[in-house]
């Protein structure tokens, strides 16, 4: 029977990473935000508060036992059931993982806690980081994400700012468009500004995803990166600049394509509670 790991999962397909091993690192929906899309379902606890939350000494145990039995994986992403920078043993982990690996390492996160020094510390010892931003304005970021109270957009976007000043590796930023919550003209301007004041322009991104949940919205999003990029777009991305080229993403996955991470951990989770006699979450 193969080795059952509590904080490994994968690797999975992913359809920005390749093949992704991924590391689990916060409890289930142990979030700062508790955003309407989220495949896992609403947030059990909504924080801004770091500790372990699990502990990194394992996690590492498990990562190093998985590399040395021969991992084929193109990167190995920390992300999973919750907002991962939350962990405060993450840049441990990133440490470790980076001195036993060359497989490249990721963090996926919602952005909301760079605008802390400590957290930025903690990713710039990453070789990808993959934040989000969904809204272009406060009222549409508290409707779609529906932040911690002491989370805001502008604090969001202070925080990019600063990891774009400080980060060596590469930034691919994901934007969501809901329907009808933020494709309006309106909005699709909004949030092409603050991709402007976060990255200057483009070519200070490594890859930008577009994703959504409505196909009929392609003319918006065409819109969105029409206003951000002053090139000439193209199947595969935009024209290089100079020796600097961008990848861009524009993403309609079916269910079954973009949930495959998220039935996997929630089946973990599933098979967890079960063991333990529980049944149901703790919601708020």
């Amino acid at each position: 029977m193969p080795r059952q790991y509590k904080y490994l999962y994968g690797p999975v397909p992913s359809r920005r990473l390749g093949r992704s091993l991924g590391i689990d690192i916060v409890p289930l929906k142990v979030c700062t935000l508790d955003c309407v899309y989220c495949q896992l379902g609403r947030s059990s606890e909504k924080t801004t508060r770091r500790r372990e939350y699990v502990p990194i000494d394992a996690v590492i145990e498990e990562l190093a036992e998985k590399i040395s039995n021969g991992l084929d994986a193109d990167f190995i992403t920390i992300a999973g059931s919750g907002e991962p920078t939350l962990n405060s043993g993450l840049g441990k982990l990133l440490k470790a993982a980076s001195d036993i690996t060359d497989i490249p390492l990721t963090v996926l996160t919602n952005g909301t806690l760079f605008y802390r020094e400590d957290v930025r510390a903690d990713c710039a010892q990453a070789d990808v980081v993959m934040p989000s931003l969904d809204a272009g304005d406060e009222p549409t970021f508290r409707k779609i994400n529906r932040p911690h109270r002491d989370i805001s957009i502008e604090k969001l976007v202070s925080g990019l700012c600063a990891l774009r000043e400080e980060f060596a590796g590469r930034i691919w930023l994901e934007v969501f468009l809901v329907d009808g919550m933020n494709t309006d003209t309106g909005q699709i301007a909004e949030i092409k500004g603050l991709i402007r004041i976060c990255y200057c322009n483009i070519y200070n991104l490594a890859h930008l995803t577009i994703t959504s949940n409505c196909p009929g919205i392609r003319h918006n999003i065409r819109q969105l990166l029409l206003g951000v990029v002053n090139d000439k777009i193209t199947n595969n991305g935009v024209r290089p600049q100079g020796n600097k080229r961008v990848s861009i993403g524009i993403s309609f996955p079916a269910i079954g394509q973009k949930d495959r991470p998220y039935r996997m951990l929630r089946m973990r989770h599933a098979a967890a509670a079960s063991a333990q006699g529980y049944s149901g979450s703790n919601n708020n």
